[in-house]
């Protein structure tokens, strides 16, 4: 675990490179969003020079890449570049929650959801059951998220008079209220991945109980349960925890449109806003904490095999 883990860290470094130099790269700068063209305001060669400057823009990059990991190292993340008394540290703890509970949502569901049917759909392989439900996994796979966001949104706004609500709720303080912010983008992430959930665990189901050690097990008479169960299932699961931890960190980023549908006010919505607005510290920190997670998840995961599979060991 400590050797996995330490070869995290110059992922996380190259990370920090990447995401430093796109924003230097792409086309825009923070000076475009106050007075660029289109904007009514328009700045001065003075009055350029001294945003520059209040920003920080004007040091060399390797001074700026320096400061911006000093703040992350001491936890503060930095500030805003148009809202200087509101540390980004404050956004991610007061909008990190939502992004995150959103996205264990739509795992849990995922699982509950998509483990059951491929299950089925891999005992029941051939039959009319199995063939519809290869139909219906293949069509909520090709579905986009922000798709079923949008016509989710629709129906409960026409049919229902539904509205979703507009402030951050927590579960600890309000769950009623939270599970309306939340349930909805949930679902939305969820149903692709019940899809790819189910047809892997029938992809890896079918193939575990061609295995000799099943058939011995059948042949000295263990009922079909505990054969599925006990010695097929276990070992079917190692390939569907991997597409669950990949998934999990698609979904953090996957939350960036979903949220945007339901006005979800979580760190996907304010990657957005940041973006119209190129504030460079936003964008940059929320994509840097994008992608510590999926690093993490990753080592989760091979973590994970270990305990499913005792008879691996990482060389």
């Amino acid at each position: 675990m400590l050797r996995r883990l330490l070869l995290a860290v110059p992922a996380v470094f190259g990370a920090t490179v990447l995401i430093f130099l796109a924003m230097r790269i792409i086309p825009g700068n923070p000076l475009r969003a106050i007075g660029g063209e289109g904007q009514m305001l328009v700045l001065t060669d003075e009055q350029v020079s001294f945003v520059r400057r209040s920003l920080g823009l004007d040091r060399p990059l390797y001074a700026q890449y320096l400061d911006w990991m000093g703040d992350v190292f001491r936890g503060n993340f930095g500030h805003s570049f148009w809202r200087d008394r509101d540390p980004i540290r404050n956004i991610l703890l007061r909008r990190g929650p939502i992004t995150a509970q959103i996205a264990i949502m739509a795992v849990l569901f995922s699982w509950l959801a998509g483990l059951p049917v491929g299950i089925l759909s891999a005992l029941k392989r051939n039959s009319p059951l199995d063939y519809g439900v290869r139909l219906l996994v293949t069509l909520m796979m090709a579905i986009p998220g922000f798709w079923l966001a949008l016509t989710f949104i629709m129906i409960t706004v026409l049919f229902f008079a539904w509205r979703p609500p507009l402030e951050i709720s927590y579960l600890w303080t309000d769950p009623w209220e939270n599970l309306q912010l939340t349930f909805g983008p949930a679902l939305a992430l969820g149903v692709g991945l019940a899809a790819v959930i189910a047809r892997m665990s029938r992809a890896t189901l079918l193939e575990v109980l061609r295995e000799d050690y099943v058939r011995t097990a059948r042949s000295k008479g263990l009922r079909e349960s505990m054969v599925v169960w006990r010695h097929a299932l276990r070992n079917a699961l190692l390939p569907v925890v991997t597409v669950s931890g990949v998934q999990l960190g698609a979904i953090m980023g996957g939350t960036v449109a979903v949220e945007r549908a339901f006005s979800v006010p979580g760190l996907g919505f304010t990657l957005i806003f940041g973006i119209q607005e190129r504030d460079w510290m936003v964008i940059q920190n929320l994509v840097l904490v994008f992608a510590v997670v999926r690093v993490m998840l990753n080592l989760a995961v091979d973590v994970s095999y270990g305990w499913l599979d005792p008879r691996i060991r990482y060389q």
